[in-house]
């Protein structure tokens, strides 16, 4: 017995027994709880009454002492022994065991100690053994074991069907790594319906600004339609500047919600209460399925925890509503958008400067952008098929090109300036105070390239001040011998020969090197060209 009462009390308690009244009366009329008059009532021999049970059990033989470590003993009545009245559960089939001998009382103390909570324990137990029982029974087995505990109060938030959905990380179970063979911390994605509470949870190993993008498309396709609104904290994947008037989205993440028709709502800094059914939804995947769990592969923790969310998650009562979860969303789905027929397809975006030729460079290839934005920093995304370059500050679409491969240019004729300009002629003009030869290389390279030459141009005085302006005047002079005024040619030459000059049978194979080279740039230009 957890209380001791005094004399006058505790006849009282024992009086009301005698007479055949229910611990619930007994606790009516005297204030003593019910566990604790229970435990007097025993203690002298009185049976008691089962809940809607009617009459008296065979009396029970009373404890007349207890052991306490020491020769001395009191009277049982006398005695606090701390001790958890004992609750046995169902064996599989259904019989029940007697005292402590119950299979499953080992099993239930390790999931405590590892963190999991009765529900949890209570879905293992039927899934993996058997068990026929109801989660109550369990629930009142781990309540003495651990105590009970009092949910903290929490806002609510109604909204509309098909309205809004929140989506937060967590910290998912250990999985082993396929490429290092350890164990690793998982994420946890989860989204949550506002309205029926439905969730889609998601495990990944690592998080990016596309991974974060694909998971909400992952979530809207097994959810077969898109709410309106997501309601998200400020983590770098989605929000760049947080603002709750004017926040900065992340680029990739605004345009795939926009392919869905999603308008994303960030909370205030330090708000979690504004999106607590998620929060609530990530605690409840960490606490009932996967505390203390660990998985040999990400495939099967996911399909473990889709086995979860089918057979429980979806099933369960909620408990403020009083509804089944699968029923709600039921109601709610015909009110989420219809999904677009196609995917969104994903690219790659970064910030980059226009160079003095008018383009700027993106996987070593070159595009080329309007006239006025030498020299400024543009953004630019691109994927396997477009490059697209955008105005910073309004995000216009300044111009879209076909992607290149590495080396090539692409230019629109518009965008060509009909005057060389004054930094190309200024860059001309150092590369004649250098060497007569180099100046009339590079005065070729511009006359056959314009602008798209203006790198090469700059190359060929970078190959100057490495290898010093006399040996590359040299190689220009093998070059403008030979009819073969290529930077790569230059190039190719300092590097077999940096000192002396090359015998012909030497050039032979650079030329024919280069004249391949020529002929393949020429090749892609005209495919380029035709698919224009």
């Amino acid at each position: 017995m957890g209380n001791v009462l005094e004399k006058t009390k505790r006849e009282q308690v024992i009086a009301l027994g005698r007479l055949g009244w229910s611990l619930r009366r007994i606790e009516a009329a005297t204030g003593v709880r019910r566990e604790t008059a229970g435990g007097y009532l025993r203690s002298v021999g009185i049976a008691l009454r089962t809940p809607g049970g009617w009459g008296r059990k065979a009396p029970v033989k009373a404890a007349t002492s207890v052991t306490t470590g020491s020769d001395s003993s009191k009277p049982a009545i006398e005695v606090i022994t701390g001790f958890v009245p004992e609750v046995t559960l169902p064996e599989p089939g259904g019989k029940r065991p007697s005292g402590a001998s119950e299979p499953y009382r080992e099993m239930i103390e390790l999931e405590l100690i590892r963190g999991r909570n009765a529900m949890g324990i209570y879905q293992d137990l039927v899934d993996r053994h058997g068990f026929r029982s109801s989660y109550q029974s369990v629930q009142r087995f781990v309540r003495k074991l651990r105590g009970a505990v009092s949910p903290e109060a929490r806002v609510i938030i109604e909204t509309k069907l098909g309205e809004e959905c929140q989506v937060d990380y967590g910290t998912g179970p250990m999985v082993r790594d396929r490429d290092s063979g350890k164990y690793r911390r998982t994420r946890l994605f989860v989204l949550t319906l506002g309205r029926s509470r439905k969730a889609v949870r998601l495990l990944v190993f690592r998080s990016s600004a596309r991974v974060w993008a694909e998971l909400h498309e992952k979530a809207f396709r097994r959810l077969g339609g898109s709410p309106r609104v997501v309601v998200l904290d400020n983590l770098r994947e989605g929000v760049l500047s947080p603002d709750f008037y004017d926040p900065g989205l992340n680029p990739l993440y605004r345009d795939v919600l926009a392919h869905y028709g999603v308008t994303a709502l960030p909370c205030k800094v330090r708000d979690p209460d504004r999106k607590g059914k998620v929060e609530s939804g990530v605690a409840h995947a960490q606490k009932t399925p996967l505390k203390g769990k660990k998985f040999e592969s990400l495939e099967e923790a996911q399909a473990y925890l889709d086995h979860w969310e089918d057979n429980w998650a979806d099933k369960r009562i909620h408990g403020r509503t009083k509804r089944q979860v699968a029923a709600m969303f039921a109601e709610e789905k015909p009110f989420l958008q219809a999904l677009p027929l196609e995917p969104f397809r994903y690219y790659q975006y970064g910030k980059r400067t226009v160079h003095l030729d008018g383009c700027v460079e993106v996987e070593a290839a070159y595009y080329g952008a309007p006239p006025g934005w030498i020299g400024r920093e543009v953004h630019v995304q691109w994927d396997a098929m477009y490059v697209r370059l955008l105005d910073p500050r309004t995000g216009e679409l300044l111009r879209e090109h076909l992607g290149q491969k590495r080396g090539g240019h692409r230019i629109r004729d518009e965008d060509r300036p009909r005057r060389t300009p004054q930094s190309t002629v200024q860059l001309l003009a150092r590369a004649h105070k250098v060497g007569v030869n180099i100046g009339t290389v590079c005065d070729a390279i511009h006359h056959r390239q314009a602008e798209a030459g203006v790198r090469r141009i700059m190359g060929m005085l970078s190959l100057a001040k490495k290898y010093g302006s006399a040996a590359c005047d040299q190689a220009c002079a093998a070059a403008l011998e030979l009819g073969v005024s290529e930077y790569q040619f230059v190039r190719r030459y300092l590097e077999r020969s940096p000192q002396a000059p090359l015998s012909l049978r030497q050039v032979d194979p650079l030329i024919r090197e280069l004249t391949q080279y020529r002929d393949l740039i020429q090749q892609r230009i005209q495919f380029e060209e035709s698919q224009s």
